[in-house]
C-alpha cells in the first residue's frame, strides 16, 4: 500500500548554510534541536511533561524557529554521528516531529488515532532520506525489528536508511517517545551526556506509575506499551517481569518478586488512553 506523506520539512534553510549557529554542522544542529525542545517543554508543555499547549505553540515565535531548524536536517550528514549521539538524535527528533505533524494539522483531532496513518505518513527528510515516525521507531531505534503489526523488519537490506539502525533495541527507548496520547510517557529531551541516566529515568518514572501489583490474585497490571512491545523486554512472562523490576520502586519490586517466588504470575494490560495529550 502506497501512502500520501507529509513531509514536514521540505522547505527552509539547509544545514550547510553559512549561518554561525550552524557553524559546527550535524553535531550543533542536534545541539540546537534539543535546546528548542527544552525551550519549548518549558514554555507549551505541563509540568509533568505529558501533556502539550498546541494551540499556543503553533502561533509561537519559538516554533518558528525550531521549523526552521528542521529545515536543516534535510542536508546533514547523521552517519557521522556515534550510536549514543544517534540514539539521542532520533528520540528528540521523533518527539518533535510527533508534536510538529499535530501542531501542523488544520483542524487539532481529539485523538491521534483521527488521522488515518499518522505514523505512516507524517515525515521529516534526513540527511535526503524519508522518515516517517513509524520508520524512526521501528527501523531506527528498534534496531529494525519488526512492526508489531508485522514479522518483517521495517527497513530492507538494500534501504539506505538502514545503514543509521542502532545495532540493538535499548527497551528503555520505549519509555522515552511520545505518540501524542495521554497514555504515552513524559517528553524528555536527550543528548549523548545524559542518555544513559536519562532513559533510567524515564524507565523508573514510567514503570512507577503504569505497573501495578495485586499479590491476592498474582496478577500485575502494565500499560499497553508492554503488551504491544513484550519481545522487546523478554521471550517469557519471567523475563519481562524481571527486566521491569529493575526499575520499579523499592516496595513495587520487593512485592513483585516474592510473587514470582511463589508461582505464576500473570501480566494483564490495561486500556491505552488515545486521547489527545493536549493541556
Amino acid at each position: 500500500m502506497t501512502y500520501d506523506l507529509r513531509i514536514l520539512n521540505s522547505s527552509g534553510p539547509d544545514c550547510d548554510s553559512a549561518s554561525e549557529e550552524m557553524g559546527l554542522g550535524t553535531l550543533q544542529l542536534s545541539k540546537s534541536l534539543q535546546k528548542a525542545m527544552l525551550q519549548m517543554r518549558g514554555e507549551f508543555m505541563g509540568g509533568d511533561g505529558r501533556s502539550v499547549d498546541y494551540g499556543r505553540l503553533a502561533t509561537s515565535t519559538l516554533f518558528k524557529h525550531y521549523a526552521a531548524l528542521a529545515g536543516r536536517l534535510r542536508t546533514c550528514t547523521v552517519a557521522t554521528l556515534s550510536e549514543p549521539q544517534r540514539m539521542a538524535f532520533f528520540i528528540n527528533v521523533y518527539n518533535a516531529l510527533t508534536i510538529h505533524g499535530l501542531v501542523s494539522l488544520s483542524c487539532l483531532p481529539g485523538s491521534v488515532l483521527e488521522v488515518q496513518y499518522f505514523w505512516k505518513t507524517t515525515c521529516y527528510n534526513i540527511s535526503g532520506l524519508v522518515f516517517s515516525l513509524d520508520d524512526i521507531e521501528h527501523g531506527i531505534l528498534r534496531g529494525n525489528k519488526p512492526h508489531p503489526s508485522s514479522t518483517q523488519p521495517l527497513l530492507g537490506d538494500a534501504d539506505p536508511r538502514r545503514q543509521l539502525s542502532l545495532k540493538s533495541c535499548d527497551p528503555r527507548v520505549h519509555f522515552a517517545l511520545v505518540c501524542g496520547a495521554k497514555s504515552c510517557p513524559a517528553i524528555q529531551v536527550y543528548s549523548e551526556d545524559n542518555l544513559e541516566q536519562a532513559l533510567t529515568m524515564a524507565t523508573q518514572s514510567f514503570c512507577g506509575q503504569e505497573v501495578h501489583t495485586s499479590p491476592s490474585d498474582m496478577k500485575v497490571s502494565v500499560n499497553k506499551i508492554l503488551q504491544w512491545y513484550a519481545s522487546d523486554f523478554g521471550s517469557s512472562v519471567d523475563q519481562i517481569l524481571r527486566y521491569l523490576s529493575l526499575y520499579l520502586p523499592e516496595v513495587t519490586r520487593v512485592t513483585l518478586l516474592a510473587m514470582m517466588d511463589r508461582g505464576p504470575v500473570t501480566i494483564e494490560s490495561r486500556e491505552y488512553n488515545w486521547t489527545l495529550n493536549k493541556l
